[in-house]
């Protein structure tokens, strides 16, 4: 039994020992396969850096071939270069040599000329001092009849007043100017069913010469009828501001001349008439000559009034001006300031006076010395001028708006009553000395003496330079006295008539286009009447007719400026505002009167 368990243990022990000679190799096999694995990536490394220094290689290969390649192009481009520097070379020598013999060639011709420019100088010397004296006489005779031009210039200036006031007088008493404007963007909306009629957006009032205007009117299943209107001038959309004044201009020179004048826009509400008399608003935003260029009528007015002031004796004139508008059918004084001084439009009354001429009581009128000072004043008051946004226009005015510039003459003109009285001075020392003592004479017989004062007051009136020695018995020793006058200018620019329907208006404006509308249709009124010579004009049946009696019936030179729209949309106001101005044309009034008073003989 011992034994045998010691065999156990011999056996136990043999296996013990295997078992740790197992585990040893087993190590051994572990670290051979770890060396393997590491000798692996190190031949993976190897590997790698040959791969890539044979891309390095094959790369510096390419490269090296590319810049042998490089060379040789350069080595063929440097040759041609050169080849193209020996050709540059040889044309530089030939140009070289045609600019030596240039050279030489004119510094000969040089030679030659200064030569002939001292044979010259030395020549006018000769003669220098002959036309000198020759020169110095015509410089003498030239300034003698400059001085007699300046004469004759004077005397036809003159003579040009005389028969400007005689030719604006042979054109009518009421003259009517007509612009077309242009198609605006109002002018496109949603027009009718397609075949139904035509485009509210169409041209159908043309301009087709300077003074006629032709409206076609076309109806749906009828032939269109033209129907042809004459005025005395007519504008068409492409006419500038400038074009339109230089036809108004002429009519101020009559206001020195002693003759009211007033400009007066009519038409529908969006026709343009804001622009055609103040210009563009806000005119800020252009340039001087744009700003210049962009002026309506009433700021032209006001300079041009002052330009011709300044051709006068120096304070002779002084200018006033008054700002009314017409609202609702009452007058408001828009110059006017409250009781703190400050401005705020109040009403006032319109009355006859006693020699049967229109007059706003208490009206406010600032004295002005040029025109931006007439202009800083209107812009200041345009400000409280009702305006009303409606569907024709955004800005729609719903007033009537009356600018009017009151001229105060202080002084006769001297020069030409100097010329008065030496020509009659002359006419009387022809005269005979028994004709001024002769029974015949006016002096000695006081009816014919009386017809004579009258038939020098009625020349007076009707002369632009009156003269008290035009009488048949001039006294020896005249004097001459003329008392200040005063003219007006009125520059109006009227509410557009409108139709609701088309305005869209409501409420207190609709009450606005009541008034508007008929204080238009009382100025439609009175144009009628005058034009079928009633006896009785009704003046009275509206503020603004009353306001402007003066102006439509009286002795004020009158132009109507007719605003219309040149589409179908408006036709009917059109042809209404064309109608108005047509039987405006039909009136003759009594030729205007100056306003300046008699000359008195003493």
């Amino acid at each position: 039994m011992p034994l045998f368990i010691n065999r156990d243990q011999i056996f136990a022990h043999q296996v013990h020992l295997l078992e740790h000679k197992l585990r040893s190799k087993e190590e051994r096999i572990l670290e051979l396969e770890t060396e393997n694995a590491i000798l692996h990536l190190r031949l993976a490394e190897c590997l790698g850096k040959l791969r890539r220094d044979h891309e390095e290689e094959t790369t510096a290969l390419s490269h090296h071939q590319h810049q042998r390649n490089a060379q040789e192009v350069t080595r063929s481009t440097l040759a041609k270069v050169l080849a193209g520097v020996q050709s540059m070379k040889q044309d530089l020598s030939e140009v070289f040599a045609v600019y030596v013999s240039f050279a030489t060639e004119l510094e000969e011709q040089s030679k030659q000329l200064l030569e002939k420019v001292g044979h010259a100088s030395s020549t006018l010397n000769g003669h220098r001092a002959d036309e000198v004296q020759n020169l110095q006489a015509r410089v003498a005779a030239l300034e003698r009849s400059l001085e007699d031009e300046r004469e004759r210039c004077r005397a036809e200036r003159q003579r040009r007043k005389e028969l400007h006031n005689t030719v604006v007088e042979l054109r009518g008493n009421i003259r009517v100017h007509c612009r077309v404007r242009p198609v605006l963007h109002f002018d496109y909306v949603q027009s009718c069913p397609a075949g139904s009629g035509p485009a509210s957006s169409e041209e159908v009032v043309y301009a087709v010469s300077d003074d006629t205007v032709m409206v076609n009117c076309i109806k749906t299943g009828t032939p269109v009828q033209n129907k042809m209107f004459e005025f005395e001038r007519v504008h068409g959309p492409e006419d500038s501001q400038e074009a339109v004044f230089e036809e108004v201009k002429p009519l101020l020179t009559s206001l020195l001349d002693g003759y009211n004048v007033c400009i007066m826009a009519y038409g529908q509400t969006g026709s343009g008439k804001t622009y055609t008399m103040m210009g563009s608003q806000p005119l800020e935003e252009h340039s001087g000559t744009q700003q210049e260029a962009q002026q309506g009528i009433i700021p032209k007015a006001a300079a041009e009034l002052f330009r011709l002031i300044s051709e006068k004796p120096a304070e002779s004139h002084t200018v006033e001006v008054s700002v009314m508008e017409v609202y609702n059918n009452e007058v408001f004084d828009l110059l006017a300031r409250d009781e703190q001084g400050n401005a705020a439009g109040q009403r006032r009354d319109v009355i006859t006076t006693s020699s049967g001429t229109s007059q706003v009581t208490s009206l406010t009128y600032e004295p002005v010395c040029n025109a931006s000072e007439v202009m800083q004043i209107i812009n200041s008051v345009l400000r409280r001028r009702a305006h009303c946004p409606t569907l024709i226009h955004t800005d729609s005015s719903r007033s009537h708006l009356i600018v009017t510039l009151t001229i105060s003459s202080k002084s006769p003109n001297a020069v030409a009553l100097a010329r008065r009285l030496q020509s009659a001075k002359k006419d009387m020392q022809r005269s005979t000395q028994k004709e001024w003592w002769s029974p015949r004479c006016q002096r000695a017989n006081p009816a014919s003496r009386h017809s004579s004062e009258e038939h020098l007051f009625a020349s007076t009136a009707s002369s632009p330079c009156p003269s008290p020695l035009h009488s048949p018995c001039p006294s020896p020793r005249p004097s001459i006295s003329q008392a200040p006058f005063k003219t007006k200018l009125q520059l109006v620019d009227l509410a557009g008539s409108e139709c609701v329907g088309m305005s869209g208006v409501s409420g207190a404006a609709l009450w606005e286009v009541s008034c508007i509308n008929r204080s238009l249709s009382a100025l439609s009124d009175v144009l009628g009447a005058l034009a079928e010579q009633r006896p009785h004009i009704p003046y009275r049946n509206s503020k603004l007719t009353h306001l402007l009696q003066d102006s439509i019936g009286g002795d004020a030179k009158l132009l109507v400026m007719l605003c219309v729209s040149p589409t179908q949309r408006f036709i009917t106001e059109s042809l209404q505002s064309l109608g108005l101005g047509t039987r405006a044309r039909q009136i003759q009034k009594d030729p205007p009167r100056r306003k300046n008073n008699t000359l008195k003989v003493k």
